[in-house]
């Protein structure tokens, strides 16, 4: 099982930057999973942001975040980042950690992910 707490959001305008945070711990380690980070505005579905492993440095984007966004991971603090730079107002939405076990499923898709945090609300004012 994996715990996830999210950290970073606020209330910013366009063109601002944030840093999300998601530590993660486990008592069986985090070398054989995968973590993204999906989003979800008001009466919308919940949409993949970015992702990446905890054993490599491979990462994946959304096509509406590409350039923008960026994840990384601090492996000492078991602690994933997605540092949004640029930020529009379309970008508004509760920003969630996902961890799931390193499998064939697309990282892209919600079902790839066993453990979600609860979020952290970004808002983008214009």
């Amino acid at each position: 099982q994996v715990q996830l707490v999210e950290s970073g959001g606020g209330l910013v305008q366009a063109g601002d930057s944030v840093r999300l945070s998601c530590v993660a711990s486990s008592k069986t380690g985090l070398r054989f999973q995968k973590v993204g980070w999906f989003r979800q505005a008001p009466g919308k579905d919940r949409e993949f942001v970015a992702a990446m492993w905890w054993n490599s440095d491979a990462t994946r984007y959304a096509e509406s975040v590409k350039g923008r966004f960026t994840i990384s991971r601090d492996d000492a603090k078991n602690t994933v980042y997605l540092q949004m730079d640029s930020l529009r107002p379309e970008d508004t939405a509760a920003y969630i950690c996902a961890s799931g076990l390193i499998s064939t499923v697309d990282i892209t898709t919600a079902r790839a992910y066993s453990y979600w945090g609860q979020g952290t609300q970004v808002t983008v004012s214009s």
